[in-house]
């Protein structure tokens, strides 16, 4: 980040606070930061803070009190990078539909440097179909979008909506301008998210993932330059389009089951983050079970063990890496599985840690390796345990 130069583009909404740690961060880094913000973000934050942090001047109006003008069109070709966090519904609006009515938008339809995008609003307008087409419509035209988190919201709701955190902006902006080639040509398999098995058209056995922690870790396999295929159970959100990606959706242990079957012997690295579901339905009905009866009984059957086949066909050229979620003697549990399954390494985390487990951005892993040595990281995002696992697995290809 070293002297590149930055563009921060904030709109009006109260995601704009954390704009001041995001500016510190970029300052400390060696970035010059340059910021422009709408005229409704200066009631969130204060133009002469984020002057301060930047140590630039700050611009909203397209003439300053002295009537001098700012140059919307040599702000624009200065930049190394325009990043616009947060990015409101109403200017990610603007932006799709070349509505051009303040000089951060003016700057933005200027620009030829890429474009980021930190979208930031509550979770009925995140999930509006309007939301997603615009925000698509800037994908399709090379706008990188930093998808919003999911937490507490500004209204009271819990979802997606958040802006992504300044320490996660800062990594993708790292991915970005150093991207290492130590990956590149590599073949990765990741699974993400639960499965569903089915007992009837509306019920199934499944868990509580969310995907999470397989979604960071593809996008940082790719940030490496790695072909990615990612084998996703339902739920899943979607990660931004990339020719390094391969998407396969799947509901079932089954239907999974054959995907990686189908696409392991490929792969230079395995990395098993899914949850998958050990055991379901004997039999599944294709209509609705109707509540007539007390009780109701369920014959389950075992799934295929994903892991312990593909570690049955693992060459020696590949690496293989699964996941241990437990509750109890988390180490030893995992020593056994690394041998069982013929595994190069296990991330271990336990559901007795606050703030690691399904559903949460964070995550507090162990990484136990072949040789009973075993990294223990500190809590942090799961898009920092991913850069971690992928600088270890790097460290093991070497």
């Amino acid at each position: 980040m070293n002297g590149k130069r930055i563009l921060l583009g904030i709109s009006g909404g109260i995601a704009a606070y954390k704009c001041c740690t995001l500016v510190r961060l970029l300052v400390t880094s060696g970035a010059h930061v340059q910021v422009i913000m709408t005229p409704d973000a200066t009631q969130f934050v204060s133009p002469l803070t984020l002057s301060v942090l930047s140590k630039n001047k700050v611009y909203s109006t397209f003439t300053n009190q002295d009537l001098e003008w700012n140059n919307h069109v040599k702000l624009a070709l200065e930049a190394d990078l325009f990043l616009i966090a947060p990015a409101t519904a109403n200017t990610i609006g603007k932006m799709a539909q070349g509505i051009c009515d303040n000089l951060l938008l003016t700057t933005y339809f200027s620009s030829k440097c890429p474009i980021m995008l930190a979208p930031a609003m509550d979770l009925d307008m995140y999930q509006h179909h309007t939301i997603s087409e615009n925000i698509n419509k800037l994908q399709k035209l090379g706008t990188i979008i930093i998808p919003a988190e999911e937490g507490e919201l500004a209204s009271g709701l819990y979802g997606q909506g958040r802006m992504a955190e300044p320490e996660n902006i800062m990594l993708q902006l790292e991915h970005f301008f150093k991207p290492t080639t130590k990956l590149i040509g590599k073949k990765v398999l990741v699974t993400a998210g639960p499965t569903y098995e089915k007992i009837d058209p509306v019920r199934f056995i499944g868990n509580h993932s969310s995907g999470k922690m397989g979604l960071a870790i593809a996008k940082a396999f790719i940030a490496q330059g790695a072909h990615v295929t990612l084998i996703c159970g339902p739920g899943v959100p979607a990660l931004p389009s990339n020719n390094l990606l391969h998407l396969i959706n799947i509901s079932t242990a089954q239907e999974m089951y054959l995907a990686c079957i189908e696409h392991f012997k490929e792969s230079d690295i395995t990395v098993m983050a899914a949850a998958v579901a050990d055991y379901r339905p004997e039999h599944s009905v294709e209509q609705k079970i109707k509540k007539t009866t007390e009780q109701i009984s369920l014959s389950l059957v075992k799934n295929p063990d994903i892991l312990l086949n593909l570690g049955t066909k693992k060459n020696k050229r590949q690496l293989l890496i699964g996941f241990a979620l437990e509750t109890h003697n988390e180490e030893n549990f995992a020593q056994e599985k690394l041998k069982k399954k013929n595994l190069d390494m296990i991330v271990l985390n336990s559901l007795n840690d606050i703030g690691a487990g399904f559903g949460t951005d964070t995550n507090k892993v162990s990484f136990v390796f072949n040789n009973k040595k075993m990294r223990v990281l500190p809590l942090m995002s799961k898009e920092k345990v991913a850069y971690e696992l992928v600088q270890e697995i790097i460290s093991l290809t070497l």
